[in-house]
């Protein structure tokens, strides 16, 4: 079945100013990211096409594909990334949003362009999930003050994951805790690590991660569909 990802993109946008009008925050807050690991390039610039300015992807290969063609979008890569591969990507995205340990910043730190700084956020495993990625939230203060060793690397915020749930209500205290300490890790004032920004929320509890303070939401399936391999 055809995915309409205009309609889809304008149906978010209304949910997203509904759930910023109940928290009091300005719908300019919060930027929606279009994850198109599922879909083509050219469902991704239909994306663009229809309002979308950031494009995410969990896989090189397709942020690599993606990069080529969505042209003014920024790419966001949303996936776990190995060490390894960190060569191939760091040139080519805005931002990361999956550091979650010093092996990676410094690789990333060593690959960047001369001169450059990239957009990071560290991972966070709020829930504890033994199938998830991401610092216990005890680590994060000490981890991002070790980041200050490399320039290259500016933490602008904090990423996590909530567990899926039927109910979004239940993901509510995941995303009020992952706010609470970017507030104060922000309040830290480092240089290296303004800490201004939360990604979190996907198709399935945005609504609730808005209402927490979440500037940065990743949405696939509701946004952009998903298509057959």
């Amino acid at each position: 079945m055809s995915v309409n990802v205009a309609e889809n993109v304008a149906n978010i946008k209304m949910r997203v100013r509904q759930a910023c009008e109940r928290s009091g925050r300005a719908i300019d807050d919060v930027r929606i990211i279009a994850v198109t690991k599922y879909v083509s390039v050219a469902t991704a610039k239909q994306a663009v096409e229809a309002g979308i300015a950031d494009i995410g992807e969990n896989r090189i290969e397709g942020a690599l594909e993606k990069a080529a063609a969505i042209g003014q979008a920024r790419l966001h890569f949303v996936g776990s990334l190995q060490s390894r591969k960190v060569k191939n990507i760091v040139n080519v995205v805005s931002c990361i949003h999956s550091l979650d340990r010093l092996s990676l910043a410094k690789e990333i730190d060593k690959r960047l362009e001369p001169g450059k700084t990239i957009d990071c956020f560290v991972q966070v495993n709020v829930s504890g999930e033994q199938s998830k990625n991401g610092l216990s939230p005890d680590e994060v203060r000490p981890f991002i003050n070790e980041l200050a060793a490399y320039p290259a690397v500016r933490v602008i915020g904090l990423m996590t994951m909530a567990p899926f749930e039927q109910d979004a209500e239940r993901t509510r205290p995941i995303f009020s805790k992952l706010r609470e300490l970017r507030d104060q890790i922000k309040a830290d004032k480092l240089s290296s690590a303004p800490c201004t920004e939360l990604s979190m929320g996907m198709s399935n509890d945005f609504e609730v991660a808005i209402e927490e303070g979440a500037t940065f939401i990743r949405l696939g399936t509701s946004l952009v569909g998903k298509e057959e391999s």
